[in-house]
C-alpha cells in the first residue's frame, strides 16, 4: 500500500526541469554478476526519457566482463586501467554527460521505482546534492537479513540524521555540479571509507540525504568472505575516522570475486 501511495505522489508532481541521468557501474571481473545488474536496468529504466546513458567502467578486468557489457545495446563501456573503486567512479564521472549521476555496483540490482525516487528527491529539494540508500542482499540467510535490517534502520539511518552525511557507494545519485565543486572522487583512497569521504565533502556544498526506502539488492559475497562482524566493524571505523579526522584509516582490502 505504501508503494502505491508513493507512485501516486510521483505521478502528480513531475520534476520541474527535465534533467538527464547517467548511470555508472564500475566493474572488475564481474562477468557472473553484471548480467543481473544490467537486466534490472533493462527492465526498470531503459527507455525512460530521463535516462541519458548507462556506462560500465571496465576496471582492468581479466575475465569476460567487457563481453557481457557489450551484449547490451544500451551500454557503453569505458576503460580504467588503474584498479580501485574511486578510480573507476572518477573515470565514469569524466566519461558521462548527465547532470545527475547514479552509481551502482556491478553485483547490484535495482527495482521498480528506483529511478522515480531519484528524480522526486531532486525535484522536491533544490539544496539536495546527493541521495543514497541501503543495499540489502539477495543471497544471505534470514538471520543475516535481520541483522542487516537492524543495521540500516537503527545504526545508519539515525547516524545520518546526526552527522548530515551518509552515502552507500553502490547506491547513490549526485549532481554533477556538486562533484565538480568538490573536485570529484578522492582517488588516493583505495576502497574502504571512499563513500564516507565523498559524503562528508558533499555535505560542505549542499544537502546529503539518506533515504531508507531508496534501496537496491546486492550480493552478500563480502559478508560470506570476511564475516558480518568484521565487515561491519571496518565500515564503522572508517566512517568514524572520516567524521573525526577527515580521512579513512584502512588502506588494505581484499578483492572479493
Amino acid at each position: 500500500m505504501r508503494k502505491l501511495r508513493f507512485e501516486a505522489v510521483l505521478s502528480s508532481t513531475p520534476p520541474r526541469i527535465m534533467e538527464k541521468l547517467s548511470i555508472i557501474i564500475p566493474a572488475y571481473n564481474e562477468e557472473n554478476y553484471l548480467p543481473h545488474c544490467l537486466d534490472s536496468l533493462s527492465r526498470w529504466v531503459v527507455g525512460d526519457e530521463r535516462l541519458s546513458e548507462v556506462v560500465v567502467v571496465d576496471n582492468a578486468s581479466t575475465d569476460g566482463t567487457v563481453g557481457v557489457a557489450t551484449r547490451y545495446p544500451f551500454v557503453r563501456v569505458v576503460r580504467e586501467d588503474v584498479k580501485g573503486t574511486t578510480r573507476a567512479r572518477q573515470r565514469g564521472l569524466l566519461s558521462t554527460q548527465g547532470e545527475l549521476l547514479a552509481f551502482l555496483d556491478a553485483d547490484t540490482r535495482i527495482g521498480e521505482g528506483w529511478l522515480d525516487r531519484i528524480f522526486q528527491h531532486f525535484a522536491d529539494d533544490h539544496f539536495l546534492v546527493c541521495v543514497s540508500g541501503p543495499a540489502y542482499f539477495f543471497d544471505t540467510t534470514p538471520k543475516q537479513d535481520r541483522a542487516v535490517h537492524l543495521y540500516w534502520s537503527y545504526v545508519v539511518r539515525p547516524t545520518s540524521k546526526v552527522t548530515g552525511f551518509m552515502v552507500v557507494g553502490g547506491n547513490f545519485a549526485v549532481r554533477r555540479s556538486a562533484m565538480e565543486q568538490i573536485g570529484g572522487f578522492d582517488t588516493t583512497i583505495p576502497f574502504y571509507g571512499d563513500d564516507a569521504n565523498l559524503a562528508r565533502r558533499l555535505r560542505e556544498v549542499g544537502r546529503v540525504v539518506f533515504d531508507n526506502n531508496f534501496r537496491v539488492y546486492s550480493s552478500g559475497r563480502r559478508l560470506r568472505g570476511e564475516g558480518m562482524l568484521k565487515v561491519g566493524a571496518v565500515y564503522v571505523a572508517n566512517y568514524l575516522s572520516e567524521a573525526v579526522f577527515k580521512h579513512p584509516i584502512t588502506r588494505r582490502y581484499n578483492d572479493i570475486r
